[in-house]
């Protein structure tokens, strides 16, 4: 038998509230919902990030996204490079002769040949590297070949035709497809009749939007599944669904993203467990029991040497990964896996002291923002933005110095025990003032360590 295929389909801003078996079928999300049934869900799954470049990199390489230069989302400034001496998940699968394919949103590494996927590890890509695309006048880079979208088709469709053709190109070898959706990341486009049915029950054009967005998403996933049935390659592939952080809420562009979230404080951007716990649903009926929801931690980080386990490669002796095999909870063991686990973004460069987290075991130590650590600045903005639309008028990253910031002294950490308190609501800092002195000095030992700093 061959090596097991790998199935990653990460969304992008969906958070567990998204799904329909998690929010009383709120949204239509019936493959997803089947998947958690089918497989195994992990309810305390975390991003390596609140936002999307650094949490890619982590899952991509195994490591701390500071050691990997994707530090900030802006690839006009280069930010969300992926350093070229950073080995890829790919890399390793690829040297084992996997068949390897990124199909979507890439966002570790644009305007530098050097850094587009297909120099990462990727035979295969079809989808754009930056941080977002409009979903009906999308801009695709077929390896290396530029198309335009028709105003017709759907991006969501069209990434999960791209899917299906790889996966009959690739049915009789072992192949490792990332198929990165950009549902539901703005901009806010859904077909409108999906868009129409959520607004008549009542949700804001913006809920209404993000739901109809997942679900066209969701139609995909299903697809996929009936595809891999279909070519009687469904059990011996590992396919996994996850997000890259939490969902956007609040206004954007006029529209309001508000919508149920679990529960949980925060939202993409932060290190609250709204911005970093993540959905993670696994199936693998030859190598995984079904029907299985965990609550052991598992970290973005993780996936590096849990996969290579998995599909029986040892990670590269030359690797240091920050992650840990969870193959062992993912068999249903208790207590196998419990290191610190550390979160840190802002914008720019990192600051220790600002949207910083650390968990010990139930305890999590919050550094909350710091506003000036997380601005940037108006040409910087627009420049994201046209680069979205037009990087075809862009010949390389923005050079200039990054702009200048004075920061105030950081905001007092805030702690909280998640198991009595998941919404992180009661700020217990005041009464275990030693418990926050050992985890500020562990969260500032692991600052140095990612960051030289």
């Amino acid at each position: 038998m061959t090596r097991p295929n790998i199935i990653l389909v990460i969304a992008d801003d969906m958070g567990y509230g998204d799904f329909g078996v998690f929010n009383d079928q709120i949204s239509s999300t019936p493959n997803l919902d089947a998947l958690v049934d089918e497989g195994i869900c992990l309810t305390q799954h975390y991003s390596a990030s609140p936002v999307c470049t650094p949490a890619r990199a982590a899952i991509m390489t195994g490591r701390y996204p500071h050691r990997t230069g994707s530090i900030d989302t802006l690839e006009a400034r280069g930010l969300d490079r992926l350093r070229l001496d950073e080995t890829t998940l790919a890399d390793v699968l690829a040297s084992h002769g996997y068949a390897t394919g990124l199909i979507g949103k890439w966002h570790n590494g644009a305007l530098d040949p050097r850094y587009h996927p297909t120099a990462r590890g990727f035979q295969e890509f079809v989808g754009f590297q930056g941080g977002w695309n409009p979903y009906y006048r999308y801009r695709l880079d077929r390896n290396g070949s530029l198309e335009y979208g028709d105003n017709e088709s759907y991006l969501t469709d069209v990434f999960t035709d791209e899917a299906l053709a790889f996966i009959d190109r690739h049915r009789s070898e072992s192949f490792f497809l990332q198929l990165a959706y950009n549902a539901p990341h703005y901009p806010l486009e859904a077909p409108d009749a999906l868009a129409k049915k959520y607004c008549d029950m009542g949700f804001s054009l913006g809920a209404s939007l993000i739901y109809a967005m997942i679900e066209v998403m969701d139609e995909g996933i299903g697809k996929i599944s009936e595809r891999l049935t279909e070519r009687g390659i469904a059990d011996n592939t590992i396919l996994i669904f996850t997000s890259d952080n939490g969902p956007a809420l609040g206004p954007w562009n006029g529209f309001s993203q508000d919508r149920f979230n679990f529960g949980w404080n925060g939202q993409k951007g932060n290190t609250y467990e709204g911005g970093i716990r993540v959905p993670l649903i696994i199936r693998w009926a030859d190598g995984l029991a079904a029907g299985l929801r965990s609550d052991e931690l598992v970290h973005y980080t993780d996936w590096f040497p849990t996969l290579l386990s998995m599909v029986g490669l040892d990670v590269p002796t030359d690797l240091q990964l920050d992650g840990v095999n969870a193959l062992p909870v993912l068999r249903g063991e208790r207590g196998k896996i419990n290191p610190l686990r550390f979160w840190q973004w802002s914008r720019y460069r990192p600051v220790s002291a600002c949207n910083a987290a650390v968990r010990d075991g139930d305890w999590k130590l919050l550094r909350p923002q710091i506003r000036a650590a997380m601005q940037v600045s108006p040409v910087d903005t627009a420049l994201d933005h046209a680069i979205k639309y037009f990087p075809e008028h862009f010949d390389g990253i923005v050079e200039d110095p990054l702009p200048g910031r004075t920061l105030p002294p950081p905001p007092p950490a805030l702690l909280f025990n998640l198991a009595d308190d998941p919404g992180e609501q009661v700020d217990l800092a005041a009464k275990y003032p030693v418990k926050v002195a050992s985890m500020e000095a562990a969260l500032e030992r692991w600052f140095i360590d990612v960051t030289g700093l």
